[in-house]
């Protein structure tokens, strides 16, 4: 059947010397692949460069849900970025937030709130004129409310520790390693209470963000099934940081 979705660029891949594979998060049918012949090719109606990842399209595909590679009749341009093309700081930040949203959603169906949430995620770091140097920690903890493991409870001075194997802030030490300190707990705490557009307002040094960001990669490996090694995250930190 015919589908008519619009979808974010999140991986591309040569297949072949004029073909291409790219996964999309699309709208209506989740996180999909596709193979598109052709393109590469001097010829091509669609050029390559609408396939650069974070790119916000609109396409019709032909699709079988039974299908692990289906093909693009039509593809556009559904956004265009203003900044993210230009500011290697907030190119940075995106490719860490396309990064994790692949390697943590899996589900190939619909699922709206979360595609919004994605895309706009995305056209605020391109329009943003405060710092952005905290969003990519407020999408990681935003994103797992949508993924069904949402830090429970808040930091106070009776529950100073998250406990990440079990997603709450707890009174006591567990009697296992995986829990956070409390100047690290409270910073999860406080990003629970602020909205995307108010984020920067959390403030951090490099080296307490840096941790934070390493922590949360550990807590969706503990939460998301076969979450695979993150890559990005090393030159986000030399960006951000510098």
């Amino acid at each position: 059947m015919l589908i008519n979705t619009k979808g974010i660029i999140v991986r591309t891949m040569k297949y072949s010397e004029s073909s291409i594979i790219t996964d999309i998060y699309t709208e209506e049918v989740g996180m999909q692949s596709f193979i598109i012949s052709g393109v590469r090719s001097k010829s091509a109606k669609t050029k390559a460069g609408i396939f650069q990842i974070m790119t916000i399209v609109d396409l019709v595909a032909y699709f079988k849900s039974a299908t692990k590679l289906n093909r693009i009749k039509e593809i556009k341009l559904g956004h265009i970025y203003e900044a993210i093309p230009f500011q290697v700081p907030r190119s940075a930040v995106g490719t860490f937030m396309v990064e994790i949203a692949r390697k943590s959603i899996n589900e190939p169906e619909e699922n709206p709130q979360l595609f919004k949430f994605v895309c706009d995620a995305f056209k605020f770091l391109d329009t943003t004129q405060h710092s952005f140097a905290n969003l990519h920690l407020w999408f990681m903890i935003e994103l797992t409310s949508h993924l069904g493991f949402l830090p429970g409870g808040a930091y106070t001075e009776k529950t100073p520790y998250f406990d990440m194997q079990e997603g709450v802030f707890v009174t006591e030490k567990p009697d296992h390693q995986g829990y956070l300190d409390e100047q690290t707990s409270s910073h999860i705490s406080q990003f629970l209470q602020l909205t995307m557009e108010n984020c920067h307002e959390i403030r951090m040094s490099c080296a307490q963000r840096k941790r934070l960001l390493l922590n949360l990669i550990d807590y969706f490996r503990l939460h998301v099934d076969n979450f695979p090694t993150i890559q990005s995250h090393v030159i986000l930190e030399e960006i951000i940081d510098s």
